[in-house]
């Protein structure tokens, strides 16, 4: 009897050494994020195109902020150029820099997003409940054919 319950306290555990280190089931969910910068015909030459940002599946977003980076390696509190919140959005797998997403609204009351400076590098913040992830680009300008 003795012999059984240790052999089935050995499965046990190897079962849940298995769950642990061989499984997703206890690490935290990143959300993988991409960016691309789209041209639409009304640009001109110089002017910033929309910013679009894609993640890997659908998530009902809690958050996304987008900070300077520079300023955030020196100031994890860095002050956001832009930052929705939420209780959690429609779901959605792509958005543009400083669009209203439904279900989200700004952190700061009425606050619209900040225009980003091309050449300089920013990263970005999504939360989705317990996932999260984040990204760094940097924009640019678009050259339009003349």
């Amino acid at each position: 009897m003795k012999k059984n319950l240790f052999l089935i306290a050995i499965v046990l555990a190897l079962a849940a050494v298995y769950l642990v280190f061989f499984t997703d089931w206890f690490k935290p969910q990143t959300i993988r994020i991409s960016h691309t910068t789209r041209s639409f015909g009304g640009n001109r030459g110089g002017s910033s195109a929309p910013l679009m940002f894609g993640l890997d599946q659908e998530y009902s977003l809690t958050e996304i902020k987008v900070v300077a980076l520079k300023e955030w390696q020196t100031d994890k509190n860095a002050q956001p150029l832009w930052h929705l919140v939420s209780d959690g959005s429609d779901d959605i797998n792509h958005f543009s820099y400083g669009e209203n997403i439904n279900g989200m609204d700004s952190a700061v009351g009425g606050s619209q997003a900040k225009p980003l400076e091309p050449g300089v590098t920013y990263r970005i913040f999504v939360t989705a409940g317990k996932a999260s992830g984040w990204h760094d680009f940097t924009p640019g300008t678009v050259a339009t054919k003349q």
